[in-house]
């Protein structure tokens, strides 16, 4: 570890292996040859565990030293952001972990079981298969023949940079420039960053009425929010909350704001090709907040958005708020009964 600012907790390095697809393991063959193979990694009772199969290069290497490692990238910064001319200042956000321990046989088969359950949860979230229990007959077999294995005797070594070294006026740069920016990851990038500096002031695109926080990229940790904001809108009574929810988070764009307490207040999604169209959906507010301008603010950042500001046709639907929209820019669409509105050439 260079410098103690970028070291993360331990409870942090074990949240990035379970969250991360894969995991890269090195030991090494019994001739002491470097060896590298990369695994579906899940995290039980706070130890890196993994299948393979009985027999192999898994079973070979028990016991031996291990490293495995994990990695995700937030976002790559370009020179450009901080220096017109040189590339010196080229860099990558990110946070990685490695785990140094001993490959160690799980042989309980109920520790076994639990082992196969949680990679089934990580890998087949939806389910679609009877549970594994290791006393169940028809999983039995299987749950004993397999090769589980986990990291055992483990020092974790967590480590996240984004930005620790930038003063907040070179960080509140940044955000605006990957705004600006505006690649398919980069509004989720800015909201890693602000969560990595919870001190730092928002941004100008993401200023709004006092006391509300605007955020550019809501995702799952927002669902529960979302929904109970717009399951009772009109326009979605009749939508199963299951489907509601998997449209939320296929939106090319979603955005809202949240109070001081950190609780959903406001939610605005957008589809969109990027270039010629883009349909706005699911402007809700929180009551306690309307009247305030945030509805403003929120179909504002909406309309900014990566993913939506290139599109030249906008469109909506609404039967009670058109007055709102037309502020925005759009106008009511000619010789149509189900309250179209547009906004752009036809």
């Amino acid at each position: 570890m260079r410098k103690e600012i970028y070291r993360m907790s331990e409870a942090e390095g074990l949240a990035l292996l379970e969250r991360c697809p894969v995991v890269h393991l090195a030991t090494t063959t019994e001739a002491g040859a470097p060896l590298l193979r990369t695994v579906h990694g899940v995290v039980v009772d706070g130890a890196l565990a993994f299948h393979g199969a009985p027999a192999g290069e898994k079973l070979a290497a028990l016991g031996r030293p291990v490293v495995a490692a994990a990695e995700e990238t937030i976002a790559v910064i370009p020179s450009y952001f901080f220096d017109p001319t040189l590339a010196c200042p080229a860099t990558t956000y990110y946070r990685s972990v490695q785990v140094h321990g001993v490959l160690e046989e799980v042989t309980d088969r109920h520790a076994k079981a639990a082992v196969l359950a949680a990679l089934m949860r990580k890998y087949q979230p939806e389910g679609g298969h009877a549970p594994i229990d290791a006393d169940d007959p028809r999983y039995r077999k299987q749950v004993e023949g397999i090769l589980i294995v986990r990291v055992a005797q483990a020092t974790i070594d967590g480590k996240g940079k984004f930005g620790q070294n930038r003063k907040p006026e070179e960080l509140l740069q940044v955000l605006t420039q990957l705004w600006q920016r505006g690649l398919a990851d980069d509004p989720a990038a800015i909201e890693a960053l602000r969560r990595g500096h919870p001190q730092l002031p928002a941004p100008a695109f993401l200023r709004g009425p006092e006391g509300a926080r605007l955020c550019c990229a809501l995702d799952e940790r927002d669902l529960e929010g979302a929904l109970a904001l717009l399951c009772e809108q009109y326009w979605n009574l009749e939508i199963p909350r299951a489907t509601l929810a998997r449209a939320l988070l296929r939106s090319s764009a979603w955005v809202g704001a949240h109070d001081a307490a950190g609780r959903l207040i406001a939610t605005a999604r957008a589809v969109s090709d990027g270039g010629r169209f883009a349909y706005l959906l699911d402007v809700a507010v929180d009551p306690a907040w309307q009247g305030r301008g945030l509805g403003t603010a929120v179909v504002r950042l909406l309309l900014d958005h990566p993913a939506v500001r290139g599109a030249r046709v906008l469109r909506l639907r609404t039967r009670d708020r058109p007055e709102f929209y037309a502020r925005l820019g759009f106008v009511p669409q000619p010789a149509t009964t189900s309250h179209d509105m547009q906004r752009g050439p036809a």
